[in-house]
């Protein structure tokens, strides 16, 4: 049956058959400082992910001993330029690298120590892993 063959009060009739409860999607009850929590959460799942890719963070380790170009933050982290460039800018726009041009080049350093503390402390497990060290406070 077209729309335009429809009884008249057709769709009228059948939305007031369905109780309006059933129509409104029920809202959820967050505990108080839950949804705080939950977005804390979520922006450190972010910048972990971030963080996950080998090429990422080898330019977090090197920008945590210092500001650094695109051409030696190529040379540091063995990847394309192009490849290098598509992750500062990632990086960037998370926030976690920032960008002072200097004549034509553009320079880039480490938004805040919280990042570098947390790529050092992910090498030295790494270090403690590979090296069959045993884990310490």
């Amino acid at each position: 049956m077209s729309a335009g063959r429809h009884p008249a009060g057709a769709h009228e009739a059948r939305s007031a058959r369905v109780a309006p409860a059933a129509r409104i999607a029920p809202v959820a009850r967050v505990a108080p400082g839950a949804q705080e929590r939950g977005d804390r959460l979520e922006a450190a799942a972010s910048v972990l992910a971030l963080l996950a890719d080998r090429t990422r963070l080898a330019l977090m380790e090197r920008l945590g001993r210092g500001e650094a170009d695109v051409t030696t933050l190529t040379e540091a982290c063995g990847a394309a330029r192009p490849s290098v460039s598509q992750h500062l800018a990632k990086l960037r726009l998370a926030g976690l690298v920032s960008t002072r041009k200097d004549g034509r080049r553009v320079v880039y350093a480490l938004g805040h120590g919280h990042v570098r503390r947390l790529v050092d402390e992910a090498l030295n497990a790494a270090d403690h892993q590979l090296g069959s060290l045993p884990p310490h406070d």
